[in-house]
């Protein structure tokens, strides 16, 4: 009698014990699919990130493409320094561009001084206990900032008008006083940089040195 009694409550106790197992098994599963959507959406957020630098970088980079150095004023020069001459230009390219090495797409704006970008993942969440996750991309977006990191000290004056020659007098050239394209003399987080106009050398690198790139809220 004891015995049979036993062995009802041990048959009854098996299916609770079949449910409590599922139970932590859909619970772990979930969990899983958490940590994936978590992974996915990290790495959204990373080729994000690598894109709007990258984007604001190229931006950056261009800031000398199509301008004619010794054409430039000193008010333009001041306008540079302060990046109000800053385009977009090839920036959502860029952008593009690295998403794509890191298996995305992006979506770009390019309202300089800062860069903003979408970035939406290829790879999806994947196949779970949960429905509908199969089709669950990451997507972030992050923005970069062109910020100016230098001053005007001096830029090269106005070449002198010529002086009407004197019909008169005979000629008497002087290349010694013929003025030069000048150099333009900037200050950039207290240190002085000079640019010589006549060899300006990477334009790039001088971008670089006027302006720094970072990522913003």
């Amino acid at each position: 009698m004891i015995r049979r009694r036993l062995q009802g409550d041990r048959g009854q106790a098996f299916p609770i014990y079949i449910v409590v197992v599922a139970g932590l098994l859909f619970a772990a599963l979930a969990f899983f699919v958490v940590g994936q959507a978590s992974v996915t959406r990290s790495n959204a957020q990373g080729a994000a990130d690598a894109a709007a630098l990258a984007a604001a970088g190229e931006a950056r980079d261009n800031t000398f493409t199509e301008l004619d150095l010794l054409g430039l004023t000193p008010a333009e020069w001041a306008k540079l320094v302060q990046g109000d001459l800053l385009t977009g230009r090839g920036a959502c390219a860029k952008a593009t561009e690295f998403a794509a090495l890191n298996d995305a797409v992006a979506e770009c704006e390019a309202a300089i001084p800062v860069v903003s970008v979408t970035v939406t993942t290829n790879g999806t969440v994947g196949e779970s206990v949960v429905p509908g996750t199969e089709g669950v991309h990451g997507k972030a977006t992050a923005k970069a900032r062109i910020k100016p990191r230098c001053s005007l000290a001096s830029a090269p004056a106005p070449p002198s008008p010529t002086p009407t020659p004197d019909p008169t007098s005979s000629p008497s050239p002087s290349p010694s006083s013929t003025p030069g394209p000048g150099s333009v003399k900037f200050v950039c987080d207290g240190e002085p940089l000079t640019l010589d106009l006549a060899h300006p050398g990477s334009l790039s690198k001088l971008a670089k040195a006027l302006f720094t790139v970072r990522l913003i809220d």
